[in-house]
């Protein structure tokens, strides 16, 4: 990475209070998204790259992004995993970093941080993902 990523364990704390996030009016992205309109594009790009592998689906299709906010300095992502006890969670945190790294300018710190509320449920999954899985 051409980078510096935060150098802490993922925050583990509720949905409803890591961040305070808005949809773009009129854009079809599965999560709240707040920052710059230029940059929205290559963020859910790089987050479309991220496959569960366990399921072999994006993380965004999965579900597991539950929002996005960037400030001049920072990305901050807000997910989750289908479980607590996932097994791939830092394959997937490090997936996270590194396609985000690739997408950005270089002066941006990416910071994934990981929340257990609201649970993760299948409601949570894309059409496309429910189609994969023949639901």
């Amino acid at each position: 990475m051409h980078r510096q990523v935060l150098d802490e364990v993922p925050t583990l704390r509720p949905a409803s209070s890591a961040m305070d996030t808005h949809r773009t009016p009129g854009a079809d992205v599965p999560y709240p998204y707040g920052g710059p309109a230029e940059l929205q594009g290559p963020i859910e790009a790089a987050l479309r790259q991220v496959v569960d592998p366990e399921i072999a689906l994006t993380i965004v299709d999965v579900g597991l992004v539950y929002g996005v906010t960037v400030t001049d300095e920072q990305v901050h992502v807000l997910m989750t995993m289908t479980s607590v006890a996932c097994p791939v969670t830092d394959v997937i945190v490090s997936d996270v970093e590194t396609e985000l790294d690739k997408a950005l300018p270089a002066h941006f710190r990416i910071r994934v941080e990981l929340v257990w509320e609201p649970l993760w449920t299948t409601d949570r999954m894309s059409l496309r993902a429910k189609a994969f899985m023949g639901w």
